[in-house]
């Protein structure tokens, strides 16, 4: 009988977190640089009324340093994203909660470094990921 509800118990667990993997919308794609440096990525369209950001990497391998949400208003929050470690492809971020959640995102700066050689390697891509919760 407890193994009965061990199996459901895990079951339910899977599947939540499968609903919550559904939310994210890709609001933005960006193929980054073999070199270290900051980025900016405009978001338009009607996406841009979110209440959490992640970077997801979808190709090579990514190192995040930081990560800065910039809202239509002005305000901004900067992410120290150094414990994230390396991103390697279908690797995501941690959620980011935005500084206004009444307000558009108006466009992510993320500072970071790619990682491989030109030569060996493919260029690192990455989506911005968004969800409204």
């Amino acid at each position: 009988m407890k193994y009965l509800f061990l199996f459901f118990f895990v079951l339910s667990m899977t599947t939540q977190a499968q609903k919550d993997s559904d939310n994210w919308t890709k609001l933005a794609e960006k193929t980054v640089a073999f070199k270290s440096e900051t980025d900016k990525i405009q978001l338009l369209g009607s996406n841009r009324t979110i209440d959490k950001v992640k970077i997801k990497c979808v190709q090579g391998t990514l190192q995040l340093k930081s990560v800065t949400i910039v809202m239509d208003n002005g305000k901004e929050k900067k992410y120290d994203a150094k414990g994230v470690g390396v991103l390697t492809k279908g690797m995501s971020s941690m959620a980011y909660a935005v500084p206004d959640k009444d307000d558009k995102v108006k466009r992510i700066e993320f500072e970071y470094d790619s990682k491989g050689a030109m030569i060996v390697t493919k260029k690192a891509k990455i989506e911005v990921l968004g969800k409204k919760e």
